[in-house]
């Protein structure tokens, strides 16, 4: 993937106050920087979409803005819950020859010339269970997605787990080798799963929008104790 760079303003202002940069197409965000003190800036909000759909928080990005440069991934993002818009995003600062670890996405990889595995192709369902994994790299050496063998899923009851993940070398997968992800099922089953899953299921309330305050506070406390 060819180098991200995101341009980045100095923020004035916090707390409630952001939601006149969200409404000015403004990101509110914050730079953690090596236990130094957190910046706390603002980005256009399209920039920052866009980055987000490329470089997700698996790929370094380079932050330029008032004279300086970072080279961080996005460590979180907050989406409104009603607009599905990124309202703030942490981003962590990282050297080049100290590893980080951070969130990588999973998929499944078929044979040439197929779109589905064998238990698909014969009507079977398979669940994917897993969207991503934690690992450690350097910076440099950060997979953009990692690949399972779809090809090994053909029965009712195959799966895929972490462990069948192919990882390149200078990659180390944190997330525990036996999580599962992906599952062969009968059409049937899932659904009779599902229908009885319905029956309790409870929409659940959108969270009011606390993360950046979270984030800031923590921000402060760290920056504190680091001063002591």
């Amino acid at each position: 993937m060819q180098n991200v760079t995101v341009n980045y303003k100095k923020r004035e202002v916090t707390g409630k106050a952001v939601k006149r940069l969200r409404l000015d197409g403004q990101v509110p965000a914050v730079i953690h920087d090596h236990g130094k003190a957190s910046q706390v800036v603002q980005v256009e909000y399209q920039e920052m979409a866009k980055t987000y759909r490329t470089a997700g928080r698996h790929h370094p990005v380079s932050l330029e803005g008032d004279g300086h440069h970072y080279t961080a991934i996005i460590k979180h993002a907050t989406f409104d819950p009603k607009k599905n818009n990124i309202s703030h995003v942490v981003f962590n600062a990282v050297k080049a020859d100290e590893k980080v670890e951070t969130t990588v996405p999973v998929r499944p990889k078929y044979d040439e010339g197929n779109e589905q595995s064998p238990a698909e192709r014969a009507g079977l369902i398979v669940l994917h269970n897993t969207e991503s994994v934690e690992v450690e790299a350097l910076p440099k050496n950060l997979p953009d997605v990692l690949e399972f063998d779809a090809e090994q899923l053909v029965a009712v009851g195959d799966h895929a787990t972490v462990a069948q993940l192919v990882v390149p070398n200078g990659v180390t997968v944190k997330t525990d080798p036996s999580v599962t992800l992906a599952t062969v099922f009968e059409p049937s089953a899932l659904q009779a799963a599902n229908d009885a899953a319905g029956g309790d299921a409870e929409e659940a309330a959108p969270a009011e929008e606390t993360a950046e305050g979270a984030a800031e506070a923590a921000d402060a406390t760290k920056d504190k104790a680091a001063s002591n």
